[in-house]
């Protein structure tokens, strides 16, 4: 924080404060937490495994359980991530369809 930094009025707390330490504030209320298949708090670029076998809509082709999905991406969803997965573009996997991979 330097001297020269603009303050910004806080209505919700009714205070002035540095703006990066709003901006940070704001980002913190805005996070999504996103949890896998039992409970654990995942991450971009978590590994992650199927629990289940999913049917891809559109790509012909079924995931089956225990398949690596190397790194997700978050969407700020709490029940979607992207996920990069070869032969099949643009997949989107529900959080509760997945365990992190430890």
């Amino acid at each position: 924080m330097s001297d020269d930094e603009d303050y910004v009025y806080d209505e919700e707390s009714g205070e002035w404060m540095p703006a990066s330490e709003l901006a940070a504030k704001r980002a913190a209320q805005d996070a999504v937490e996103v949890r896998d298949a039992v409970g654990n708090l995942l991450a971009d670029g978590d590994a992650v495994t199927l629990v289940k076998d999913l049917d891809v809509k559109g790509a012909g082709q079924t995931l089956k359980r225990g398949t690596l999905i190397p790194a997700i991406r978050l969407t700020g969803d709490a029940q979607e991530i992207d996920c990069k997965y070869p032969g099949i573009k643009g997949l989107v996997l529900r959080a509760e369809f997945v365990k992190k991979r430890s």
